[in-house]
Protein backbone atom coordinates (compact mmCIF):
# COMPACT_ATOMS: atom_id res chain seq x y z
CA UNK A 1 0.00 0.00 0.00
CA UNK A 2 0.96 3.40 -0.80
CA UNK A 3 1.25 5.99 1.85
CA UNK A 4 -1.68 7.68 0.90
CA UNK A 5 -3.95 4.47 0.77
CA UNK A 6 -3.03 3.87 4.30
CA UNK A 7 -4.09 7.02 5.41
CA UNK A 8 -7.50 6.77 3.61
CA UNK A 9 -7.62 2.81 5.15
CA UNK A 10 -7.08 4.59 8.38
CA UNK A 11 -10.00 7.00 8.25
CA UNK A 12 -12.10 4.44 6.98
CA UNK A 13 -11.13 2.47 10.04
CA UNK A 14 -11.78 5.74 12.60
CA UNK A 15 -15.30 5.82 10.85
CA UNK A 16 -15.96 2.28 11.59
CA UNK A 17 -14.73 3.09 15.07
CA UNK A 18 -16.95 6.03 15.70
CA UNK A 19 -19.89 3.92 14.61
CA UNK A 20 -19.23 1.35 16.85
CA UNK A 21 -19.15 -0.19 20.75
CA UNK A 22 -16.37 -2.42 19.49
CA UNK A 23 -12.70 -1.87 20.72
CA UNK A 24 -10.21 -0.16 18.51
CA UNK A 25 -8.70 -3.58 18.61
CA UNK A 26 -11.00 -5.39 17.02
CA UNK A 27 -12.16 -3.27 14.50
CA UNK A 28 -8.68 -2.95 13.37
CA UNK A 29 -8.54 -6.64 12.88
CA UNK A 30 -12.08 -7.19 11.12
CA UNK A 31 -10.57 -4.45 8.62
CA UNK A 32 -7.28 -6.43 8.40
CA UNK A 33 -9.66 -9.94 8.35
CA UNK A 34 -11.45 -8.32 5.33
CA UNK A 35 -8.39 -6.35 3.39
CA UNK A 36 -6.08 -9.54 3.25
CA UNK A 37 -3.78 -7.43 0.76
CA UNK A 38 -2.35 -5.23 3.66
CA UNK A 39 1.10 -6.43 4.37
CA UNK A 40 2.16 -6.04 8.10
CA UNK A 41 3.70 -3.03 7.68
CA UNK A 42 0.50 -1.50 6.40
CA UNK A 43 -1.19 -3.37 9.19
CA UNK A 44 1.36 -1.53 11.64
CA UNK A 45 1.66 1.72 10.42
CA UNK A 46 -2.70 2.38 9.84
CA UNK A 47 -3.03 0.83 13.56
CA UNK A 48 -0.41 3.43 14.64
CA UNK A 49 -2.28 6.13 12.73
CA UNK A 50 -5.50 5.34 14.11
CA UNK A 51 -4.21 5.46 17.57
CA UNK A 52 -2.64 8.16 17.26
CA UNK A 53 -5.97 10.37 15.99
CA UNK A 54 -7.76 8.89 18.80
CA UNK A 55 -5.43 9.65 21.80
CA UNK A 56 -5.26 13.43 20.35
CA UNK A 57 -8.84 13.04 19.15
CA UNK A 58 -10.32 16.36 21.18
CA UNK A 59 -7.53 18.39 19.72
CA UNK A 60 -8.13 17.15 16.24
CA UNK A 61 -11.52 17.71 16.41
CA UNK A 62 -11.29 21.40 17.80
CA UNK A 63 -8.24 22.38 15.19
CA UNK A 64 -10.87 21.41 12.43
CA UNK A 65 -13.73 23.25 13.55
CA UNK A 66 -15.59 20.15 14.76
CA UNK A 67 -15.56 17.66 12.25
CA UNK A 68 -15.15 14.03 13.72
CA UNK A 69 -15.45 11.97 10.46
CA UNK A 70 -11.89 10.12 10.21
CA UNK A 71 -11.00 12.12 6.91
CA UNK A 72 -10.71 15.29 8.99
CA UNK A 73 -9.28 13.74 12.00
CA UNK A 74 -6.35 12.33 9.83
CA UNK A 75 -5.47 15.37 8.05
CA UNK A 76 -5.84 17.27 11.25
CA UNK A 77 -3.04 14.71 12.80
CA UNK A 78 -0.84 15.00 9.65
CA UNK A 79 -0.32 18.88 10.73
CA UNK A 80 -0.69 18.51 14.28
CA UNK A 81 0.91 15.70 15.65
CA UNK A 82 3.37 15.06 12.35
CA UNK A 83 4.05 18.56 11.99
CA UNK A 84 3.60 17.95 7.78
CA UNK A 85 3.80 21.31 6.05
CA UNK A 86 0.70 22.30 3.25
CA UNK A 87 2.49 20.95 0.33
CA UNK A 88 3.59 17.44 1.59
CA UNK A 89 -0.19 17.06 3.00
CA UNK A 90 -1.47 17.90 -0.28
CA UNK A 91 0.87 15.19 -1.71
CA UNK A 92 -1.25 12.94 0.10
CA UNK A 93 -4.16 13.64 -1.19
CA UNK A 94 -3.83 13.70 -4.81
CA UNK A 95 -7.10 11.54 -5.47
CA UNK A 96 -4.86 9.03 -7.04
CA UNK A 97 -4.72 5.00 -6.51
CA UNK A 98 -6.38 4.23 -3.25
CA UNK A 99 -5.69 7.46 -1.56
CA UNK A 100 -7.94 10.17 -0.10
CA UNK A 101 -9.17 12.83 -2.55
CA UNK A 102 -8.19 16.44 -2.63
CA UNK A 103 -8.44 18.76 -0.11
CA UNK A 104 -11.34 21.01 0.15
CA UNK A 105 -10.81 24.83 0.58
CA UNK A 106 -12.27 24.66 4.17
CA UNK A 107 -9.91 21.63 5.12
CA UNK A 108 -6.70 24.15 3.63
CA UNK A 109 -7.89 26.51 5.58
CA UNK A 110 -8.15 24.75 8.61
CA UNK A 111 -4.33 23.04 8.91
CA UNK A 112 -3.07 26.78 7.62
CA UNK A 113 -4.83 29.10 10.31
CA UNK A 114 -3.09 29.52 13.60
CA UNK A 115 -4.68 27.18 16.29
CA UNK A 116 -5.28 30.18 19.01
CA UNK A 117 -5.26 28.82 23.11
CA UNK A 118 -6.84 25.62 23.65
CA UNK A 119 -9.86 25.31 26.27
CA UNK A 120 -8.52 23.42 29.00
CA UNK A 121 -9.96 20.27 28.40
CA UNK A 122 -9.34 20.31 24.56
CA UNK A 123 -5.14 20.95 25.52
CA UNK A 124 -5.78 18.01 28.37
CA UNK A 125 -7.09 15.45 25.61
CA UNK A 126 -10.03 14.67 28.01
CA UNK A 127 -14.05 15.03 27.46
CA UNK A 128 -15.02 18.01 28.65
CA UNK A 129 -17.63 16.80 30.66
CA UNK A 130 -15.14 14.60 33.43
CA UNK A 131 -12.38 17.91 33.77
CA UNK A 132 -14.42 19.23 36.71
CA UNK A 133 -14.41 16.11 38.21
CA UNK A 134 -10.68 15.57 37.65
CA UNK A 135 -10.08 19.34 39.07
CA UNK A 136 -11.86 18.26 41.95
CA UNK A 137 -10.10 14.80 42.72
CA UNK A 138 -6.65 15.93 41.51
CA UNK A 139 -6.44 19.74 41.95
CA UNK A 140 -3.33 21.49 40.05
CA UNK A 141 -2.21 18.02 39.14
CA UNK A 142 -4.96 17.23 37.08
CA UNK A 143 -3.42 18.24 33.55
CA UNK A 144 -0.65 15.75 34.56
CA UNK A 145 -3.15 13.19 35.77
CA UNK A 146 -5.13 13.50 32.37
CA UNK A 147 -2.04 13.09 29.91
CA UNK A 148 -0.78 10.01 31.48
CA UNK A 149 -3.85 8.52 31.36
CA UNK A 150 -4.97 9.61 27.55
CA UNK A 151 -1.34 10.02 26.15
CA UNK A 152 1.26 7.11 26.58
CA UNK A 153 0.77 3.45 25.27
CA UNK A 154 0.67 1.16 28.88
CA UNK A 155 3.08 -1.44 29.30
CA UNK A 156 1.69 -5.31 29.42
CA UNK A 157 1.73 -6.28 32.82
CA UNK A 158 1.60 -10.06 33.89
CA UNK A 159 1.04 -12.07 37.13
CA UNK A 160 2.79 -14.97 37.58
CA UNK A 161 0.90 -17.72 38.85
CA UNK A 162 2.63 -18.63 42.16
CA UNK A 163 0.41 -21.90 41.89
CA UNK A 164 2.26 -23.40 39.53
CA UNK A 165 5.71 -21.39 39.22
CA UNK A 166 7.66 -18.29 41.15
CA UNK A 167 8.76 -14.87 39.69
CA UNK A 168 12.36 -15.78 38.97
CA UNK A 169 11.20 -18.82 37.21
CA UNK A 170 9.39 -16.50 34.86
CA UNK A 171 11.93 -13.79 34.44
CA UNK A 172 14.02 -16.64 33.28
CA UNK A 173 11.81 -18.08 30.86
CA UNK A 174 10.66 -14.85 29.68
CA UNK A 175 14.49 -13.95 29.05
CA UNK A 176 14.73 -16.86 27.68
CA UNK A 177 12.46 -15.91 24.69
CA UNK A 178 14.18 -12.82 24.42
CA UNK A 179 11.83 -10.19 26.12
CA UNK A 180 13.31 -7.91 28.73
CA UNK A 181 10.56 -8.57 32.02
CA UNK A 182 10.85 -5.91 34.72
CA UNK A 183 9.52 -6.57 38.29
CA UNK A 184 6.29 -4.15 39.13
CA UNK A 185 7.23 -2.32 42.34
CA UNK A 186 4.17 -2.85 44.46
CA UNK A 187 2.36 -6.57 43.16
CA UNK A 188 5.11 -9.43 44.31
CA UNK A 189 3.64 -11.70 41.48
CA UNK A 190 3.81 -8.83 39.34
CA UNK A 191 5.87 -8.76 35.65
CA UNK A 192 6.09 -6.01 33.22
CA UNK A 193 6.78 -5.98 29.68
CA UNK A 194 7.05 -2.74 27.00
CA UNK A 195 4.34 -2.43 25.01
CA UNK A 196 7.30 -1.27 22.37
CA UNK A 197 7.61 -3.64 20.07
CA UNK A 198 3.84 -5.29 21.59
CA UNK A 199 4.90 -9.28 22.82
CA UNK A 200 2.95 -11.81 21.57
CA UNK A 201 2.26 -12.70 25.46
CA UNK A 202 -0.67 -15.69 24.05
CA UNK A 203 2.42 -17.26 21.91
CA UNK A 204 4.61 -17.76 24.48
CA UNK A 205 5.31 -21.11 26.47
CA UNK A 206 4.94 -19.53 29.51
CA UNK A 207 1.29 -18.55 28.99
CA UNK A 208 0.57 -21.82 27.04
CA UNK A 209 1.79 -23.24 30.87
CA UNK A 210 -0.31 -21.33 32.74
CA UNK A 211 2.70 -19.78 34.38
CA UNK A 212 1.65 -16.55 33.34
CA UNK A 213 -1.87 -14.41 33.19
CA UNK A 214 -1.80 -10.81 31.32
CA UNK A 215 -3.29 -8.28 34.31
CA UNK A 216 -2.77 -4.70 35.28
CA UNK A 217 -0.13 -4.46 38.56
CA UNK A 218 -2.96 -2.04 39.90
CA UNK A 219 -5.95 -4.98 39.40
CA UNK A 220 -3.22 -7.33 41.23
CA UNK A 221 -3.10 -4.91 43.87
CA UNK A 222 -6.80 -4.76 44.36
CA UNK A 223 -6.63 -8.80 44.96
CA UNK A 224 -4.12 -8.22 47.76
CA UNK A 225 -6.38 -5.84 49.56
CA UNK A 226 -8.67 -8.75 49.98
CA UNK A 227 -6.44 -10.23 52.69
CA UNK A 228 -7.46 -13.71 51.55
CA UNK A 229 -5.97 -16.41 53.55
CA UNK A 230 -6.40 -20.55 53.29
CA UNK A 231 -9.61 -21.96 54.74
CA UNK A 232 -11.55 -19.09 53.88
CA UNK A 233 -14.88 -18.62 51.87
CA UNK A 234 -14.61 -16.25 49.10
CA UNK A 235 -16.64 -14.21 46.75
CA UNK A 236 -16.04 -12.68 43.75
CA UNK A 237 -19.13 -11.08 42.76
CA UNK A 238 -18.77 -9.36 39.79
CA UNK A 239 -16.42 -12.08 37.72
CA UNK A 240 -16.24 -10.55 34.53
CA UNK A 241 -13.70 -11.80 31.82
CA UNK A 242 -12.04 -13.27 35.12
CA UNK A 243 -8.87 -12.03 35.93
CA UNK A 244 -9.17 -11.04 39.44
CA UNK A 245 -11.04 -14.85 39.83
CA UNK A 246 -7.68 -16.22 38.94
CA UNK A 247 -5.26 -14.03 41.10
CA UNK A 248 -7.76 -15.16 44.22
CA UNK A 249 -8.26 -18.75 43.03
CA UNK A 250 -4.13 -18.85 43.18
CA UNK A 251 -3.90 -17.04 46.87
CA UNK A 252 -5.99 -20.68 47.88
CA UNK A 253 -4.37 -23.30 46.23
CA UNK A 254 -3.22 -26.05 48.70
CA UNK A 255 0.38 -25.86 48.87
CA UNK A 256 2.48 -29.45 49.66
CA UNK A 257 4.62 -29.34 52.84
CA UNK A 258 6.18 -32.03 54.63
CA UNK A 259 5.79 -32.73 57.96
CA UNK A 260 8.01 -32.26 60.36
CA UNK A 261 8.30 -36.21 61.62
CA UNK A 262 8.99 -36.98 58.07
CA UNK A 263 12.48 -35.52 58.58
CA UNK A 264 13.41 -37.32 60.64
CA UNK A 265 14.77 -40.83 60.74
CA UNK A 266 11.67 -43.15 60.32
CA UNK A 267 11.88 -45.29 63.36
CA UNK A 268 11.02 -49.18 63.46
CA UNK A 269 7.53 -50.38 63.90
CA UNK A 270 6.86 -53.60 64.88
CA UNK A 271 3.74 -55.84 62.74
CA UNK A 272 2.86 -59.16 64.54
CA UNK A 273 3.13 -61.55 62.52
CA UNK A 274 2.73 -65.40 62.89
CA UNK A 275 6.48 -66.37 61.75
CA UNK A 276 7.69 -64.33 64.66
CA UNK A 277 10.49 -61.96 64.21
CA UNK A 278 11.46 -60.50 67.60
CA UNK A 279 10.89 -63.74 69.20
CA UNK A 280 7.76 -62.57 70.56
CA UNK A 281 5.71 -62.96 67.00
CA UNK A 282 6.52 -59.12 65.77
CA UNK A 283 8.40 -58.68 62.94
CA UNK A 284 9.85 -55.18 62.58
CA UNK A 285 9.73 -53.37 59.52
CA UNK A 286 10.58 -49.55 58.49
CA UNK A 287 7.81 -47.15 59.74
CA UNK A 288 5.99 -45.94 56.66
CA UNK A 289 6.95 -42.58 54.72
CA UNK A 290 4.96 -39.38 55.88
CA UNK A 291 3.02 -37.94 53.60
CA UNK A 292 2.77 -34.39 52.26
CA UNK A 293 0.63 -32.28 54.11
CA UNK A 294 -1.43 -30.04 52.46
CA UNK A 295 -2.70 -26.63 53.68
CA UNK A 296 -6.53 -26.45 53.40
CA UNK A 297 -7.56 -24.07 50.19
CA UNK A 298 -9.89 -21.68 49.88
CA UNK A 299 -13.69 -21.70 48.51
CA UNK A 300 -14.22 -19.39 45.77
CA UNK A 301 -17.15 -18.61 43.98
CA UNK A 302 -17.51 -16.53 41.30
CA UNK A 303 -20.64 -14.92 40.20
CA UNK A 304 -21.57 -12.89 36.99
CA UNK A 305 -24.65 -11.75 34.97
CA UNK A 306 -23.60 -13.20 32.12
CA UNK A 307 -23.02 -17.26 31.69
CA UNK A 308 -20.44 -16.64 28.61
CA UNK A 309 -18.34 -14.63 30.54
CA UNK A 310 -18.36 -17.40 33.35
CA UNK A 311 -17.70 -20.03 30.38
CA UNK A 312 -14.65 -17.97 29.22
CA UNK A 313 -13.43 -18.48 32.96
CA UNK A 314 -13.29 -22.32 33.03
CA UNK A 315 -10.71 -22.52 29.87
CA UNK A 316 -8.45 -19.91 32.18
CA UNK A 317 -9.34 -21.79 35.75
CA UNK A 318 -7.87 -25.24 33.74
CA UNK A 319 -4.67 -24.11 32.23
CA UNK A 320 -3.48 -22.11 35.85
CA UNK A 321 -4.33 -24.85 37.44
CA UNK A 322 -6.87 -23.54 40.19
CA UNK A 323 -10.81 -24.26 40.92
CA UNK A 324 -13.69 -21.66 41.62
CA UNK A 325 -17.13 -22.75 41.83
CA UNK A 326 -18.76 -20.35 38.69
CA UNK A 327 -22.40 -19.07 39.32
CA UNK A 328 -25.08 -17.85 36.71
CA UNK A 329 -26.09 -14.49 39.08
CA UNK A 330 -29.85 -13.53 39.03
CA UNK A 331 -30.55 -10.24 37.38
CA UNK A 332 -32.37 -8.86 41.12
CA UNK A 333 -29.11 -10.42 42.47
CA UNK A 334 -30.87 -14.14 43.62
CA UNK A 335 -28.80 -17.29 43.33
CA UNK A 336 -26.71 -16.61 46.11
CA UNK A 337 -28.93 -17.38 49.09
CA UNK A 338 -26.60 -20.15 50.30
CA UNK A 339 -23.91 -17.75 50.96
CA UNK A 340 -25.90 -15.33 52.80
CA UNK A 341 -23.27 -14.15 55.67
CA UNK A 342 -21.47 -16.69 55.42
CA UNK A 343 -18.35 -15.06 53.35
CA UNK A 344 -14.98 -14.24 55.17
CA UNK A 345 -14.12 -11.81 51.62
CA UNK A 346 -16.68 -10.68 49.38
CA UNK A 347 -15.17 -8.68 45.87
CA UNK A 348 -17.18 -6.67 44.63
CA UNK A 349 -15.25 -5.14 41.35
CA UNK A 350 -18.27 -3.29 40.14
CA UNK A 351 -18.89 -2.69 36.64
CA UNK A 352 -17.82 1.09 35.70
CA UNK A 353 -16.80 3.66 32.75
CA UNK A 354 -13.45 1.95 32.07
CA UNK A 355 -12.26 5.57 32.64
CA UNK A 356 -8.84 3.53 34.54
CA UNK A 357 -7.94 1.93 31.21
CA UNK A 358 -8.46 4.74 28.73
CA UNK A 359 -4.41 4.19 28.26
CA UNK A 360 -5.58 1.41 26.82
CA UNK A 361 -8.28 1.82 24.97
CA UNK A 362 -8.75 5.91 23.92
CA UNK A 363 -11.59 5.40 22.01
CA UNK A 364 -13.59 4.35 25.53
CA UNK A 365 -13.12 8.24 26.60
CA UNK A 366 -14.93 9.70 23.67
CA UNK A 367 -17.92 7.04 23.45
CA UNK A 368 -18.35 8.25 27.78
CA UNK A 369 -21.42 10.66 28.29
CA UNK A 370 -22.77 12.14 32.11
CA UNK A 371 -25.96 9.82 31.83
CA UNK A 372 -23.87 6.81 31.63
CA UNK A 373 -21.50 7.75 34.70
CA UNK A 374 -25.11 8.94 36.25
CA UNK A 375 -26.37 4.95 35.87
CA UNK A 376 -23.39 3.01 36.54
CA UNK A 377 -23.34 5.13 40.03
CA UNK A 378 -26.78 3.73 40.77
CA UNK A 379 -26.53 0.44 39.59
CA UNK A 380 -22.90 0.35 41.62
CA UNK A 381 -24.63 1.18 44.55
CA UNK A 382 -27.70 -1.71 44.02
CA UNK A 383 -24.57 -4.33 43.89
CA UNK A 384 -22.54 -3.26 46.45
CA UNK A 385 -25.17 -3.42 48.70
CA UNK A 386 -26.41 -6.80 47.49
CA UNK A 387 -23.09 -8.17 47.97
CA UNK A 388 -22.68 -6.79 51.03
CA UNK A 389 -25.34 -9.19 52.40
CA UNK A 390 -22.95 -12.20 51.70
CA UNK A 391 -20.39 -11.46 54.11
CA UNK A 392 -20.09 -12.43 57.64
CA UNK A 393 -19.44 -10.72 60.77
CA UNK A 394 -15.86 -10.21 60.80
CA UNK A 395 -15.50 -10.45 57.15
CA UNK A 396 -14.39 -8.68 54.82
CA UNK A 397 -15.87 -5.96 51.96
CA UNK A 398 -13.59 -4.56 48.97
CA UNK A 399 -15.00 -2.55 46.30
CA UNK A 400 -13.21 -1.87 43.46
CA UNK A 401 -13.76 -0.18 40.40
CA UNK A 402 -11.17 0.46 37.13
CA UNK A 403 -12.83 4.28 37.30
CA UNK A 404 -10.63 7.77 37.59
CA UNK A 405 -14.23 9.40 38.46
CA UNK A 406 -15.72 10.44 41.66
CA UNK A 407 -19.11 10.25 40.09
CA UNK A 408 -18.69 6.77 40.51
CA UNK A 409 -15.97 5.58 42.75
CA UNK A 410 -16.33 8.26 45.97
CA UNK A 411 -19.71 8.74 45.39
CA UNK A 412 -20.47 5.17 45.37
CA UNK A 413 -18.95 4.71 49.08
CA UNK A 414 -20.31 7.61 50.35
CA UNK A 415 -23.80 5.89 49.41
CA UNK A 416 -22.77 2.66 50.62
CA UNK A 417 -21.46 3.80 54.36
CA UNK A 418 -24.92 5.64 54.67
CA UNK A 419 -27.00 2.96 54.25
CA UNK A 420 -24.96 0.43 55.70
CA UNK A 421 -24.12 1.47 59.38
CA UNK A 422 -22.99 -2.43 59.92
CA UNK A 423 -19.53 -2.10 57.67
CA UNK A 424 -16.89 -0.33 59.28
CA UNK A 425 -13.73 1.31 57.11
CA UNK A 426 -10.67 -1.10 57.22
CA UNK A 427 -7.40 0.72 57.00
CA UNK A 428 -6.23 0.62 53.64
CA UNK A 429 -2.67 0.45 56.02
CA UNK A 430 -4.10 -2.60 57.55
CA UNK A 431 -4.75 -4.69 54.40
CA UNK A 432 -2.21 -3.95 52.92
CA UNK A 433 0.16 -5.83 55.18
CA UNK A 434 0.42 -8.94 53.19
CA UNK A 435 3.54 -11.12 51.79
CA UNK A 436 1.90 -10.25 47.93
CA UNK A 437 2.34 -6.99 48.15
CA UNK A 438 6.39 -5.27 47.90
CA UNK A 439 8.22 -3.17 50.88
CA UNK A 440 7.51 -0.14 48.32
CA UNK A 441 3.51 -0.82 47.93
CA UNK A 442 3.27 -0.80 51.93
CA UNK A 443 4.78 2.79 51.91
CA UNK A 444 3.95 4.16 48.52
CA UNK A 445 0.50 3.19 48.67
CA UNK A 446 0.09 3.60 52.35
CA UNK A 447 0.99 7.31 51.59
CA UNK A 448 -1.88 7.82 49.03
CA UNK A 449 -4.43 5.83 50.81
CA UNK A 450 -7.44 8.42 52.53
CA UNK A 451 -8.28 6.10 55.83
CA UNK A 452 -9.85 2.94 53.82
CA UNK A 453 -10.00 4.48 50.45
CA UNK A 454 -7.01 4.12 47.71
CA UNK A 455 -6.95 5.79 44.56
CA UNK A 456 -4.22 4.47 41.73
CA UNK A 457 -3.29 5.73 38.65
CA UNK A 458 -0.75 5.88 35.82
CA UNK A 459 0.66 9.09 36.86
CA UNK A 460 0.63 8.40 40.86
CA UNK A 461 1.36 4.76 40.76
CA UNK A 462 2.09 3.32 37.05
CA UNK A 463 -0.92 1.69 37.08
CA UNK A 464 -4.21 1.98 35.28
CA UNK A 465 -6.68 3.99 37.43
CA UNK A 466 -8.36 2.24 39.92
CA UNK A 467 -10.26 2.74 43.29
CA UNK A 468 -10.70 0.32 46.29
CA UNK A 469 -12.60 0.80 49.26
CA UNK A 470 -12.08 -1.69 52.26
CA UNK A 471 -14.47 -2.23 54.89
CA UNK A 472 -15.81 -4.95 57.82
CA UNK A 473 -18.70 -6.12 58.90
CA UNK A 474 -19.07 -5.23 62.36
CA UNK A 475 -22.90 -6.56 63.36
Amino acid sequence: MTPAARLAAAASVLDSIAHSRQPAEVVLKAWSAANRYAGSKDRRAIADRVYKVIRARGRLVWAMGGREDGRALVIGSLSLIDGLPLDEIEALHSGEGYGPRPLSKQERGRITSAPGELPGWVAAGLPEFVVEDFKTTFGDRWTEEAHELMAPRAPIDLRVNLAKTTVAGVEAELTEAGLTPQRTPWSAAGLRLSAEPPPNVQALEAFKQGHIEIQDEGSQVACWLTGVEPGMTVVDYCAGGGGKTLGLAMLGQPVATKAAVAEAPAAPVAVWSPVGGDGQGAVVQPKPKAKPVAEMGIRLFAYDVVQKRLDNIRPRLSRAGVSADLRLLGQNGGGVEDLVRQADVVLVDAPCSGSGTWRRRPEDAWRLKPEEVERLHALQVQILGRAAELVKPGGRLVFVTCSMLRGENEATADAFEENNPAFAPVPVAEALKTANLTDAARERLGQLAEGHRLRLSPASTGTDGFFAAVYERTA
